[in-house]
């Protein structure tokens, strides 16, 4: 075979359509050309590997040829070395794609369908399935094949709804540059979130630079922008928000760094950017770093924290849960001496704690000493911070038990 010729034959062919007037057929001709040719090179590939002409031209395998001589990734290598067999094993899969009716991404799709719904079905509906690969995306294909397998097990969906309820896990750290997203969704969770990005995420109009990845960001940012504004179910008090924490003389002066609550350090440039279009809430902090804003005494007049109360308690906990060793955020402002026993709501006898502390508390597994706010467990011993992991831990004296339920019986009596 004269491998100049073909190839000069191709390039004269793709010229030829490529002057064609009609430039939707043309690109619908060159589509199909470009189909056959990859089909071509899965036979090439099969033969390779039969012949081993790959170790003659000094490769240990057809796919270390096809990376080295081709410059195919690990990926396409793969997918081009599965094709040629699968051809071969369905010769009307191999007409179709050496024609050009059919891409490589549809063979894939066979392949799959002969090693997990098996050759016997397969066959069975095989012209069904090639007419849908002749006629739709390669997704199409790859649904149809995945409800032909539901079809014929369907005892491995309940199995495979466990198994994946048993994966699930989010991670979100931060790294220099951003975020560092990885995880596992349940089906149905992970069908919600792509139904909400879908939707948030579609081009704002023909002309729009954005890449897919882009849209889906930006789609991620509406979604929490919007939860952020109209705010969460509880008693918390405010709406949830992101928290910069940046020293007056940063922006007077232009220079320094502030703190992103959950994230850590940025720029000044960053801060002044994100402060363009957030709201600013001034804390006046004294020299032991105690933040003071705002009415620190409501007594009995409301039961929930302030605003001004909250925005206290999160800047002197640093937005974290009071409670020793719990480093999540703050959803509750509670009550050291409870709201039901005759608690006041002043600043003095409220601290921000997590959901779960919260209800340790109240089921009596950890008891706040009502004067020093620190916390106890069922039998009174300190519980140790992470700062004072050095201190002996001392018992919460009875006469101090007596006293947290006195002023409780005097408050409720009051």
């Amino acid at each position: 075979m004269d491998i100049g010729g073909v190839v000069e034959q191709l390039q004269s062919t793709a010229a030829a359509l490529d002057a064609l007037p009609d430039t939707a057929q043309a690109l619908r001709e060159l589509e199909a050309a470009k189909n056959a040719i990859a089909a071509a090179q899965a036979r090439l590939v099969v033969e390779l590997a039969d012949s081993l002409a790959h170790e003659d031209a000094g490769y240990s395998s057809p796919k270390a040829f096809l990376r080295a001589e081709l410059g195919l990734d690990t990926r396409a290598a793969n997918e081009l070395i599965a094709a040629g067999p699968t051809m071969r094993r369905l010769p009307d899969v191999g007409q179709a794609a050496d024609i050009g009716a059919i891409s490589l991404d549809h063979v894939k799709h066979f392949t799959y369908c002969l090693s997990h719904v098996g050759e016997d079905v397969t066959r069975r509906f095989l012209p069904e399935l090639v007419d849908v690969a002749a006629k739709a995306e390669p997704a199409s294909l790859r649904m149809v094949v995945r409800k032909l397998r539901e079809a014929v097990y369907p005892d491995d969906l309940d199995q495979k709804w466990i198994d994946g309820m048993a994966k699930e896990d989010i991670s979100l750290d931060p790294v220099p540059d951003g975020w560092h997203v990885t995880g596992f969704l349940n089906s149905v969770t992970g069908a919600k979130l792509k139904t909400v990005l879908q939707s948030l995420s579609a081009p704002s109009g023909a002309n729009d630079p954005r890449s897919s990845a882009q849209r889906r960001v930006d789609g991620l940012e509406q979604l929490l922008d919007g939860v952020l504004h109209h705010g969460l179910p509880g008693d918390r008090g405010v709406r949830p928000h992101i928290t910069l924490t940046v020293d007056a003389q940063t922006i007077r002066d232009d220079e320094g760094s502030g703190e992103l609550v959950g994230f850590g350090p940025v720029g000044v440039r960053q801060v002044k950017e994100i402060l363009c279009g957030g709201q600013i809430t001034p804390v006046v902090v004294d020299r032991s770093r105690t933040a003071r804003f705002g009415s620190h005494k409501l007594g009995r007049t409301v039961r929930l924290a302030s605003v001004a109360q909250r925005l206290v308690i999160e800047t002197e906990q640093r937005h974290r849960c009071a409670a020793p060793g719990c480093a999540n955020p703050i959803v509750h402002v509670h009550h050291v001496v409870w709201w039901s026993d005759g608690g006041t709501t002043d600043l003095d006898n409220l601290i921000g704690l997590c959901p779960r502390c919260h209800r340790a508390v109240h089921a009596g597994t950890m008891v706040i000493d009502p004067d020093t706010h620190e916390f106890y467990n069922r039998d009174h011993l300190l519980l140790r911070r992470a700062d004072r992991r050095h201190r002996p831990r001392r018992r919460l004296t009875e006469e101090r038990v007596r006293r947290a339920r006195y002023r409780n019986q005097t408050a409720r009596a009051g």
